[in-house]
């Protein structure tokens, strides 16, 4: 997932050369060492990977357009992508997210570097305060044995 604009130019640069990549491949089809089967597995990574920073590109730059209204979270495990996600959604930077906690902005590009990983629930909590977010949560009780 792309957390902010240097990760979102860096994608694009790498969309990029796959492209080209793929472009060089197919002028030199011909004379190339591979056999047509490896060219053509060296091929369909080539296009795994692109399909893939293109999809990241994506939707980023949905979340970016501000026209989500809606994020879910189907685990805790997903509550940290979330939060990135609204942040993102909500047109603000990590500085600026770092500005209304009153913490360094390094700090929260750790946050969401590892997932949100050593924040304490206070400091969740905090999180989705500063982004002005209404959380909810259902949580299913399993079945009486």
């Amino acid at each position: 997932m792309i957390r902010n604009e240097r990760e979102y130019r860096i994608t694009k640069g790498a969309a990029r050369r796959f492209e080209e990549t793929l472009a060089l491949m197919a002028r030199e089809r011909a004379s190339s060492k591979l056999t047509p089967e490896k060219q053509k597995l060296v091929r369909e990574a080539v296009l795994s990977q692109l399909e893939d920073l293109k999809n990241q590109v994506r939707a980023y730059e949905r979340l970016k357009s501000g026209r989500r209204r809606h994020l879910q979270a189907k685990s805790i495990e997903e509550l940290a992508d979330v939060l990135i996600q609204a942040r993102i959604a909500l047109g603000l930077t990590q500085k600026e997210l770092a500005e209304r906690l009153a913490v360094k902005e390094q700090q929260v590009q750790r946050y969401e570097a590892t997932g949100y990983a050593s924040a304490s629930l206070e400091r969740l909590a905090a999180v989705t305060r500063a982004l002005g977010l209404a959380v909810t949560l259902s949580i299913p009780l399993p079945k009486a044995a």
